[in-house]
């Protein structure tokens, strides 16, 4: 009787994770809208700046929820803070959400012994999914925090847009750079997260180039003499 509980909280909190994947993507992108209306709209632009507003909030609070739901779900108590703390991340940051995607590289990685070549495409798809919305939400941070700094290089969203794609494939041209505290906090987060994203691109791709190839020289009849 006293082993039944402890495998029935993972399930349970599986079955969650599954069922709330999809409508916490979509709020994420509600999320990520509403923030680059309030960065991107004039100020003067009502209603637009109160919906975006509202937006924000109300997907941060589902967050919230999910989160807690989780928490109560697994059984881990304190400890879910300290074991999941990429989560807690994502909650405090949610603009870091798309970073959650990195767990489906964790499982190309225990899956060794039999990898698939549709799980190697889709951790490419959706770390390079991820890397292109985490740009998107650096360059709207660096934007606001940045364009009106005296002495900013980043004036505009195109020249925040420009640096993120600079910063996201390491090549750092130097003519776009924040100065701001805020934004080079944000292009440090950035760089870090950005080359696991890229990483976990390169390393799959990588990995099925070699299982292709292993494959071919299994199949090659062994030569002669």
């Amino acid at each position: 009787m006293s082993d039944r509980p402890a495998p029935q909280a993972p399930s349970r909190l599986t079955r969650w994770e599954q069922r709330t994947e999809v409508p916490l993507f979509v709020a994420s992108l509600f999320f990520l809208t509403g923030y680059a209306v309030r960065v991107l709209a004039p100020r003067h632009a009502q209603p637009w700046h109160d919906i975006s507003l509202l937006l924000v909030w109300s997907t941060w609070l589902l967050f919230i929820a999910d989160y807690a739901v989780r928490l109560r779900l697994s059984g881990l108590g304190a400890r879910f803070v300290r074991v999941h703390w990429l989560d807690t991340v994502v909650l405090v940051l949610p603009l870091l959400r798309p970073l959650r995607m990195v767990k489906v590289y964790n499982a190309v990685q225990r899956r060794h012994d039999r990898p698939r070549l549709t799980l190697y495409a889709r951790v490419m798809v959706y770390a390079g999914l991820s890397a292109g919305l985490l740009g998107f939400s650096a360059a709207l941070a660096v934007y606001r925090l940045e364009h009106l700094a005296p002495g900013a290089t980043i004036r505009t969203f195109g020249d925040s847009v420009w640096w993120a794609c600079a910063t996201l494939t390491t090549v750092g041209y130097g003519d776009a750079t924040p100065i701001t505290p805020g934004g080079r906090s944000v292009a440090v987060l950035l760089m870090v997260c950005g080359l696991a994203l890229l990483g976990a691109v390169t390393g799959s791709f990588s990995s099925w180039l070699i299982q292709v190839f292993t494959r071919e020289d299994e199949k090659r009849p062994p030569g002669r003499g």
